[in-house]
């Protein structure tokens, strides 16, 4: 037998050669290219960064800026902007560079709020950059759902979204996901507030939801800083806004025609109509904060003539009634109205008449009501009632009145989408009999502060603190 020896195809190492070689170059090629990508990536992260500390140390300059220099909207060059500034490094040098703009929002000639916008960009890096926008204002009660100054009771029924905050004690029973807080760190708790029998609890107390937001004692909110300066704002509305003079006839609370005022219905055009109410209908009535006695209750119109269509100022959003007024309609654009009197022996009522709704939800319209006395839901309120609003009683309570024995009661869904502000405890809906066997007014209460307002209220809406902050703050 002959064997003989096999000689392998000429080239055959060569190509395993390079097939192998082809593959170690894709890896290594891959390889390569993550790690570049990675880099690159890790760059750019490190450069965008640097480019939002850049821009957020522009926004502290220039909130510096203000507390030395308040009201100077043009980084001390009496120029528009933008204004370029270099950022430096102490011990490195120039590091990168800022860009601001700054704006001022003003109402009735007055500065409302500040918004700052600022760029940074690293200069190692040019082309990364990163930009800061932010709202710098006085903090005011649109940040809240509620602010009271007496203890209150949030039924079960109760479903509230924004903080929630009094003076006094709270019953929280209702279904809230913000904060509720309570300048208490105990107080009584009376069969009014639920409690049987009466007991000391915690500032905030209650089989209510999300207990872990509840915090007490905090800081009062002082009502008297909040107290609006009638004389000023009538001056303002007389000579920029609308302005309404007294229509009611006397002092005499008992009398007929200390009742009287005006009516004001909004239009979806920015036009509202006015008409003066000549007469109301005595109800008898429980009064909100008057225990158990039935009063004469005269938030109830019976007769009106028309008075005028007014057009509201797009500059000055403010309307001063210096009597009695009940509002309703939709609202288009920033109101605020006012219902006081700068003399002695009238403290004026506002009522909420029937639905207030706004034109746009989407931040460009807004309402704030302020009484000098009480903000009342009067009894022929519809069943399902919608309120769009900053609602403040000054010196009274916000609330609708219990009327026994009468087609008013009951009502069934009161939706608020604003800020209730309530110097004594609020109520729209009644507990009757002891263990509550049977209950009147509103049967259901929704509340949820209005975003858009926190940040951009009306003219004039009341401040809970006289230090200008940011109210809002977002990265673009």
């Amino acid at each position: 037998m002959i064997f003989m020896k096999r000689t392998p195809p000429r080239g055959y190492l060569m190509v395993l050669a390079l097939v192998f070689g082809t593959v170690f170059l894709t890896v290594l090629g891959a390889l390569s290219s993550l790690v570049l990508t990675e880099n690159l990536s890790q760059a750019t992260a490190t450069s965008a960064a640097r480019a939002s500390a850049i821009a957020e140390a522009g926004i502290e300059y220039y909130r510096w800026f203000l507390a030395h220099n308040p009201n100077d909207l043009t980084n001390g060059t009496g120029q528009p902007g933008p204004y370029v500034i270099p950022y430096m490094d102490p011990e490195g040098g120039q590091t990168g560079t800022i860009e601001i703009d700054v704006v001022g929002n003003t109402s009735c000639e007055a500065l409302t709020s500040i918004d700052i916008r600022s760029t940074g960009t690293p200069t190692e890096d040019p082309d990364v950059s990163r930009t800061i926008t932010t709202r710098y204002a006085r903090p005011t009660v649109a940040q809240f759902s509620y602010v009271l100054n007496d203890s209150v009771w949030a039924g079960p029924d109760r479903v509230i979204t924004g903080p929630f905050h009094s003076n006094g004690g709270i019953h929280m029973d209702g279904t809230i996901n913000s904060l509720v807080t309570s300048s208490l760190s105990t107080w009584l708790c009376t069969t009014s507030f639920g409690c049987t029998p009466s007991q000391t609890v915690p500032g905030v107390w209650g089989a209510g939801t999300n207990p872990d937001l509840w915090e007490y004692p905090v800081p009062q909110v002082d009502f008297g800083a909040i107290a609006a300066d009638f004389t000023s704002l009538k001056a303002k509305a007389q000579a920029d806004g609308r302005y309404l003079p007294r229509f009611s006839q006397t002092n005499n609370t008992g009398a007929a025609s200390y009742w009287h005022g005006y009516r004001l219905i909004f239009n979806a055009s920015g036009t509202v109509s006015v008409y003066r109410v000549t007469s109301t209908t005595a109800l008898s009535s429980t009064h909100i904060n008057s225990g158990d006695d039935l009063l004469p209750d005269r938030t109830l119109i019976a007769n009106q003539t028309f008075y005028s269509t007014l057009t509201i100022p797009e500059s000055c959003g403010l309307i001063f009634v210096e009597d009695n007024v009940w509002v309703e309609g939709t609202v288009d654009g920033k109101v605020t109205v006012v219902a006081a009197n700068v003399a002695t022996g009238l403290a004026p009522n506002a009522m909420l008449s029937g639905n207030l709704v706004y034109e746009e939800t989407d931040g460009s319209d807004g309402l704030t009501l302020i009484a000098e006395r009480n903000v009342l839901v009067v009894p022929n309120s519809p069943q399902n009632m919608i309120l769009n609003g900053i609602f403040v009683a000054q010196g009274g309570a916000f609330g609708r009145n219990h009327y026994p024995g009468s087609t008013y009661e009951h009502r069934t869904t009161l939706t608020i989408l604003g800020t209730t502000v309530s110097n004594l405890r609020t109520g729209t809906k009644w507990c009757i009999g002891n263990g509550c066997t049977s209950t009147a007014g509103y049967q259901t209460r929704i509340d949820a502060y209005d975003r858009n307002l926190a940040t951009d209220p009306p003219p004039f809406t009341p401040q809970t603190s006289s230090d200008y902050q940011f109210v809002d703050w977002r990265e673009e």
